[in-house]
Formats: C-alpha cells, sequence, structure tokens
C-alpha cells in the first residue's frame, strides 16, 4: 500500500495562492541533474484530483457524471498502480463508494479533476532524489476558479517531504511533452502568452522550461491562442512514446479552415521536419458525442506500470486502429479503453486527469 510519507468550461476568476517555502530552480540547483523522467518510467504512484466545485460544475447531473468517470479511471489505474486521490476530507464518504480499496484518499482540497495541469509535476536525479518542478498553476490564464488547485502541487511536495523547486513559470504540465532524455515539445500558444507569463519573452520562457524539465531543447510549434480553455495543450495532439518517437492524433479529413485542424497538421508537419519519427492516427468519425467542440483524442492517454489507459468513442474501427497503434509503441504493455465522454464533453481526456510519481 502507498502511504504519505510525512479544455473545459470557461468558469470564474480566481487568485493563484502564493505557495509557502520553495527553492528557486537556479544553475547551481539545475546542475545537480534533476530532470523529469519520461511518463513510461516506472511509477510509485499515480495521482489523481476530484471534481467538485459548484462554481465550475453548475449542472449536478454532469458533475455526477463526470465524478463517476474519473472513479472509473482511478479503479482502472489501481489494477496496476496505488492510486491517491487529493480530494477535501468532506467527500471522503461519496469518493469510497465509487472507488476500489485500492485508491488511497488524501485529504488536500480540489476544485476540478486537472491533476496533470494543476498537480505535482515530478523530478528526479541520478542519484534518485526527488522533486516537484514548480510551474504555478493559474486557471489556465485566470480562465476558471483554481483557488485550491493552485496549491495542490506544493501541499503534495510537502506532504511527500520532497523540495518544490521554484521556475518562475506559470503554467501546465499538460502543455509540454518530454521523453525523458532531453527533448521538450510544446506549443507557444499555451506558454508564450500573457494570461500566463507576462512580460517574459520566447528566449526566456525557453531556458526556464529547459532547466524545469532537465532537457537540452525544446521545439515549438505556435498552436491555438484564445479559442479552448487551455489554448492547445500539446498532450492531445502529440505524445512521445520513446526517444525520438512521437504518436499523434490528427482528423481523417482534416479542414484547413479549422484553427486546431491547421495547427495539427503545422505541428506534425514541424516534428517531423526536426527529425521525429511520428506515427499518425486518425480521430474517430462515429462517435457517440458529435459536438463540434468534443475532444476525440486517442493520443490523451496515460502510461502506467504494465498498462495503458486510453479513451473509446464509440467507432468499432478507429477505436481498434487505436489501440493496435498503442500495443505497437508499447509493447509489453496492456492497453485498457474506457469510455470517458464526459472528459472530452470537457476539453480533455485521461492523461488530463493524471499526474505519476515517479519511483
Amino acid at each position: 500500500t502507498f502511504t504519505m510519507m510525512t479544455r473545459r468550461h470557461f468558469g470564474h476568476l480566481a487568485g493563484a495562492a502564493t505557495l509557502g517555502a520553495s527553492l528557486p530552480l537556479s544553475s547551481a540547483q539545475a546542475a545537480q541533474g534533476f530532470h523529469v523522467p519520461g511518463e513510461e518510467e516506472r511509477h510509485e504512484a499515480t495521482f489523481m484530483q476530484w471534481p467538485n466545485s459548484r462554481r465550475v460544475y453548475d449542472d449536478s447531473y454532469f458533475l455526477a457524471q463526470t465524478q463517476q468517470t474519473i472513479a472509473d479511471v482511478a479503479n482502472a489505474i489501481s489494477d496496476f498502480e496505488p492510486v491517491v486521490m487529493l480530494a477535501d476530507r468532506s467527500h471522503h464518504a461519496d469518493i469510497r463508494r465509487l472507488v476500489s480499496a485500492d485508491v488511497e484518499l488524501w485529504d488536500v482540497p480540489t476544485e476540478d479533476l486537472w491533476c496533470r495541469d494543476s498537480g505535482a509535476i515530478m523530478a528526479k536525479n541520478s542519484s534518485g532524489q526527488r522533486a516537484v518542478v514548480g510551474i504555478q498553476f493559474n486557471g489556465w490564464g485566470r480562465k476558471q476558479v483554481h483557488r485550491n488547485d493552485a496549491r495542490v502541487a506544493g501541499i503534495v511536495a510537502e506532504a511527500l517531504d520532497l523540495p518544490y523547486l521554484d521556475t518562475g513559470l506559470k503554467g501546465e504540465g499538460g502543455s509540454t511533452e518530454q521523453d525523458g532524455h532531453g527533448l521538450l515539445i510544446a506549443h507557444e500558444s499555451s506558454w508564450i502568452n500573457a494570461n500566463r507569463n507576462r512580460g517574459m519573452s520566447k528566449a526566456a520562457i525557453t531556458q526556464a522550461l529547459l532547466e524545469a524539465y532537465g532537457a537540452d531543447q525544446i521545439i515549438w510549434s505556435p498552436g491555438v491562442k484564445g479559442q479552448d480553455i487551455t489554448d492547445y495543450h500539446i498532450d492531445s495532439l502529440a505524445r512521445f512514446t520513446g526517444p525520438g518517437r512521437v504518436l499523434a492524433n490528427v482528423p481523417l479529413y482534416p479542414d484547413t479552415s479549422d484553427p486546431f485542424h491547421a495547427a495539427a497538421l503545422e505541428t506534425v508537419a514541424t516534428l517531423k521536419a526536426a527529425g521525429l519519427q511520428v506515427t499518425t492516427i486518425y480521430e474517430p468519425e462515429q462517435r457517440r458525442v458529435q459536438s463540434w467542440d468534443f475532444v476525440a483524442s486517442y493520443a490523451n492517454y496515460y502510461v502506467c506500470n504494465g498498462a495503458v489507459i486510453a479513451a473509446e468513442f464509440g467507432d468499432r474501427d478507429m477505436d481498434a486502429e487505436a489501440v493496435r497503434a498503442l500495443r505497437r509503441a508499447y509493447p509489453g504493455r496492456q492497453v485498457v479503453t474506457l469510455n470517458v465522454d464526459a472528459l472530452g464533453e470537457l476539453g480533455g481526456g485521461v492523461h488530463c486527469a493524471t499526474q505519476q510519481l515517479i519511483a
């Protein structure tokens, strides 16, 4: 048992909480060799967050549906590794009725479920020491209430008795993909944006991200500003499956007048031009939810110990092809697919709802 050691609807504005004691991520500390490993490395546990804020979810039926979906994801992951659900203690009794005994509950208040974005980004060094990379969540540029969510990473660092390395950046974990071997990919729209990092140049943000992730290079693509709450996170489009290898989820029939379609094609072309091996899979056509802003991303999966947890959308052919692609990309791992339509309606997926604690 793991035990404690010590796109979405626009919501209301809220100020980000200021974290307590933290260490600046200076060049000297970066020299200690901290880096954010690839997601496929062995995990000690998976963190998730409980959605509960009625300022975010004004429809009680949809909130219940979303909570059930988060419980389903947690239960699926808990078959392979420990899961820690972060939630205010007042919700624990309700959560316990929905999750397996293998899901541990911590008393950490949250508003929403996006642990990839507001959770603790874990780094380690060659000595096996771990730290939390301090990228301050601010509600995707102050678009949604985040009084509790902005504090999650710092609280988890304190609970695990790990240093919190302050990068000086505002942003989200889902905005950056890392291969764990020195390379990052990201959309400029989610980082070089006044709603996150006002007054910081592209060069300054680039340097801060490289230090934060312990990386040597970042491949930027423009992305899309202002069309969704995340300003087009990379993790719904392209994911590293290993050093130099990327799996990208693209539309079957691209509409170049659609800013997301155009940006997806541009990003894929940029990755190929940079010399990466890019495997493309196609978005589903015959899905259960047909609304225009529904995110139907097979790429928004989560890699845990022994498995890949991914979405199925009700398109028999495309769902099956996605499973085959994931099996090829992650040999030796089971591929478990779930109906996570509630997350797609919110603009995200399984990856957005999870955050790994690297062993």
